[in-house]
């Protein structure tokens, strides 16, 4: 079977582990088909190039004398302005640095002077955080889904609308401006989780409305452990610090602290200059990009997925609404009669292609779906191309036919090929039940042995 549904599409952008060599099951090594973007982006080369240019200067920040740190502070610092630039802050907001989107969201609850709304939809970061939350039921339409949220908000006040970008599960988007409409009609400010949308749109929150932006550079092809808060100062200037410790105070004594106002208030102890350098450098290198080329890019692989998907018996793609009217490069499915467990396994050992599965930090959203026993999701990024998805589809569709070649089983919550020949680099060790089910090994280019 070939899956070419629309016209050939090629990488639209050089990103780390390209010419990645992976281990099969029956033998020989094939490149690795990355549909794992949604949960971690591989670097782009411009992000690998700042942090090579940046490791000989590497060095404490913000109170060192030495020129290396002095380097290391004026990159720091500059990456605040960068992101700032990147997401079109205002002048007066505050860009933290954190680990991740999870960090930030959890910072900005501690911050929070009243209750928090949000769908039952929301990834488990956007959910769990706010510690006076009030919960609404997403309806099976949008429309409907954002008539609830304006009756809620309408029936008693609430300090803030947390909403997703864009969901984790589906891909699809949600339309940010008209909610930060609602959320400040009803006396709300709004936080968008932003993990999934940012990677795939340009945001502007100035011109959104939006007052608080959080997201992740391992999602922004800079996978390195930085995240950011961007938001407005004055719950974040009065909010308790997200850690206490040195650089997040003007002056301590036994009795008394005097914390410092934000964004330093929140980033206590030495910072991650390298995460920070490269979540910029991904900023920079995104900001550069032709924005109608890479929707175009984008486009053309996701309907090559989903018309590719559509056309397999026993395949069920899921989505939260009938009416969305748009949605990322994120595509969640599942396969009759197979674990999804099983069907990512078999990807990847028969195949050399990785996939997500399970409930993706979204256990509420995949009850509601009807598939509590989670699924798989293919995600899609700068470094996919048509040949990746039909490699994909066409996997699947010798799955549906005829099944999988190789035994598998599940041991402690991991699928594996039983027995798993594949070699495991001594870079990563091996964990019982783990390793085979995520090897990778890097080896000489050649085709697969069956092929």
């Amino acid at each position: 079977m070939t899956s070419v549904l629309s016209r050939p599409c090629a990488p639209f952008a050089p990103v780390s582990g390209t010419d990645l060599q992976v281990p099969l099951v029956q033998g020989g090594t094939c490149t690795y088909a990355n549909f794992d973007y949604a949960a971690s982006a591989p670097a782009l080369g411009a992000v690998t190039d700042r942090i090579a240019e940046l490791l000989p200067f590497y060095s404490s920040v913000h109170r060192g004398a030495g020129y290396a740190s002095r380097v290391s502070t004026a990159a720091y610092e500059k990456a605040r302005v960068t992101v700032a630039d990147f997401v079109g802050a205002q002048k007066d907001s505050v860009v933290v640095f954190t680990r991740n989107t999870t960090d930030s969201l959890n910072l900005l609850a501690a911050c929070v002077p009243g209750e928090t709304v949000v769908l039952d939809i929301e990834h488990h970061a956007n959910l769990l955080p706010w510690r006076d939350r009030r919960v609404v039921v997403a309806a099976s339409t949008l429309a409907e889904t954002i008539a609830r949220l304006d009756a809620e908000l309408a029936a008693k006040p609430a300090a803030l609308l947390a909403i997703t970008g864009a969901s984790n599960v589906t891909g699809e988007v949600l339309p940010i401006a008209e909610l930060a409409a609602l959320a400040h009609r009803h006396g709300a400010r709004i936080a968008v989780d932003g993990a999934q949308l940012v990677p795939h749109r340009r945001v502007d929150i100035d011109a959104l409305g939006v007052d608080y932006l959080a997201f992740s550079g391992h999602k922004l092809y800079a996978p390195f452990g930085a995240g950011v808060l961007v938001g407005k100062r004055d719950w974040l200037d009065l909010g308790e610090p997200h850690l206490a410790g040195g650089g997040a105070v003007r002056s301590v004594s036994i009795e008394h602290t005097d914390w410092a106002p934000a964004p330093q208030r929140h980033e206590a102890g030495t910072p991650n200059v390298l995460g920070v350098a490269a979540l910029a450098a991904a900023c920079e290198a995104i900001a550069g990009f032709d924005d109608a080329e890479l929707q175009e890019h984008e486009h053309e692989l996701s309907s090559r997925l989903r018309d590719g998907l559509a056309a397999l018996d026993g395949v069920e793609q899921l989505q939260v609404w009938a009416d969305s009217p748009d949605s990322v490069g994120i595509v969640t499915f599942t396969v009759a009669g197979r674990d999804p467990g099983e069907v990512a396994a078999y990807l990847s050992a028969e195949h050399g292609i990785g996939v997500r599965d399970g409930k993706f930090c979204a256990h509420p959203l995949l009850s509601r779906l009807g598939h509590a026993a989670g699924a798989v999701r293919a995600s899609i990024g700068l470094g996919s191309s048509s040949a990746d998805v039909d490699r994909l589809v066409d996997a699947l569709a010798a799955l549906v036919e005829s099944g999988p070649n190789w035994h598998y089983a599940e041991d402690a919550g991991w699928w594996n090929p039983v027995p798993d020949p594949r070699p495991f680099p001594e870079l990563a060790g091996r964990v019982d039940g783990v390793g085979g089910h995520s090897a990778a090994w890097v080896g000489s280019p050649c085709t697969p042995a069956d092929s």
